[in-house]
């Protein structure tokens, strides 16, 4: 129970660091903050593009029945290309479509994250 109830003792200080920052730093907040919106937002959009290249670039390997991914093109391609970023499909125990875009998004907004807080460093 003491590791337990020291690491949330350390959660409650960086809370409170973090509020700190917050209220000391709003607008380097708010930037970092409309950044990752930015870009997480643009991913989502972008998802099926950035899947669609990857797939037809070769980097996804091959769908669950052996076609490879580089050998589709339109929908197909989209869609398997998506599914093969989400883990699978949803019959083969993956996320599927919706997991795949979800990855894209999160990787794009961790970016957008990632930037706008280096940003924030550099500048402090």
């Amino acid at each position: 129970m003491g590791i337990f109830t020291d690491f949330l003792t350390d959660v409650a200080y960086l809370a409170e660091d973090v509020v700190d920052f917050v209220i000391d730093n709003p607008i380097k907040v708010t930037a970092v903050v409309a950044t990752t919106v930015a870009t997480g937002g643009l991913s989502l959009v972008a998802a099926p593009a950035i899947a669609a290249a990857a797939g037809g670039a070769g980097l996804l390997g091959a769908t669950s029945t052996g076609v490879a991914i580089s050998g589709l093109s339109g929908a197909a391609l989209t869609s398997a290309s998506l599914a093969a970023l989400g883990g699978g499909t949803i019959a083969a125990g993956g996320a599927g479509v919706a997991g795949g875009t979800a990855a894209i998004t999160a990787a794009g907004a961790v970016t957008g994250a990632v930037a706008s807080g280096v940003g924030v460093a550099v500048t402090k």
